[in-house]
């Protein structure tokens, strides 16, 4: 491949795939050497651990081999990175706002099972409840690598809350997700920018209500916006908003490398029904159905308390199974 000499972006991808696959060789090697260590104790006559310790043991090494096996399944130039996840609440209104506050919950509870960090960076509250917008920084190993898959519209039905009748509503949100990059492999000119910045309108105390530390940056050339408010001065907002910019960037630039796949071709719809990429019923029956997939379950509380990974493992075979 002499073409990957001659593109420095193109070599330190390859080297950073090299990387990973030798990575998860030491990994599966090292695994397996545990599932022998421990087959041989179960299978002789020397108490080496109790009951318990060995099913603690156990447990541990059965979340290793499926944490690796979905490694396997990644194929993306970041999926190993921290990602941004921005929440935007759709068709209908007070009902959207507060699915979009759900579905930040139902995110922060999956980055807390699978260990990862996560906070809010900017926040635009509802109007009465919820988030008319909501934005996290996920950090941890495959952060991004899982959460991408969860990128598209959710779509919620249930009894609402704010009805008086106590009428069945749909409500919709997008998620959006794009990779944290430390060293993004774009240009950003100062020309193409426009910032602004702002009071701070989420909690923080005086401090955020009452200086204009919060800051917002228009990128002229493709009209994408990001902001951030939730550090404590303008300089920290401004820098933390750059990467985000960054990120986004980069996303697009790798998303338009690869426009035959039919997962980017879905975010350019809609936010409203037949644009969903899973439905979360809660009334009459409760139901989650991811529709890239089929794959579903009844324990809708379960699901919104963050227990999404099977949706994600699943979503990744599938596409898998494409490239």
């Amino acid at each position: 491949m002499p073409e990957v000499y001659l593109n420095a972006a193109l070599a330190k991808s390859v080297g950073r795939k090299k990387r990973h696959v030798a990575e998860l060789l030491a990994e599966i090697s090292y695994v397996s050497e545990n599932i022998g260590f421990y087959s041989e104790i179960i299978g002789s006559s020397e108490n080496m651990f109790t009951e318990e310790e060995l099913s603690d043991n156990l447990a541990i090494l059965d979340k290793r081999v499926e944490q690796l096996y979905v490694k396997t399944l990644y194929n993306g130039t970041f999926d190993n990175a921290d990602c941004f996840l921005e929440i935007h609440s759709g068709a209908g209104g007070e009902e959207a706002q507060d699915w979009a506050e759900m579905l930040c919950r139902m995110y922060m509870r999956y980055a807390q099972l699978q260990g990862y960090d996560a906070k809010v960076v900017d926040s635009l509250a509802g109007t009465g409840a919820g988030y008319k917008s909501v934005t996290l920084l996920i950090g941890g190993e495959g952060a991004y690598g899982n959460l991408i898959n969860e990128k598209g519209v959710h779509r919620l039905v249930r009894i609402s809350p704010f009805d008086a009748n106590k009428r069945r509503h749909t409500s919709f949100a997008s998620v959006d997700v794009s990779p944290m990059i430390e060293e993004a492999p774009v240009e950003i000119k100062a020309e193409d920018l426009k910032i602004d910045t702002f009071c701070s309108g989420g909690a923080g105390g005086q401090h955020v209500n009452k200086t204009e530390s919060a800051v917002r940056i228009t990128h002229i050339p493709t009209g994408i916006v990001v902001q951030c408010q939730n550090e404590r001065s303008q300089l920290q907002n401004k820098e933390f908003a750059l990467k985000m910019l960054a990120s986004k960037l980069s996303q697009m630039q790798q998303e338009e490398q690869e426009k035959q796949k039919a997962l980017e071709k879905s975010l350019d719809k809609k936010i409203e029904w037949g644009s969903q990429i899973r439905s979360y019923v809660l009334h009459p029956y409760n139901m989650v159905k991811d529709h890239r997939t089929n794959f579903q379950t009844s324990n809708t509380a379960a699901v919104l308390d963050g227990e999404i990974q099977e949706f994600i493992v699943a979503n990744l075979i599938e596409k898998s199974k494409s490239n």
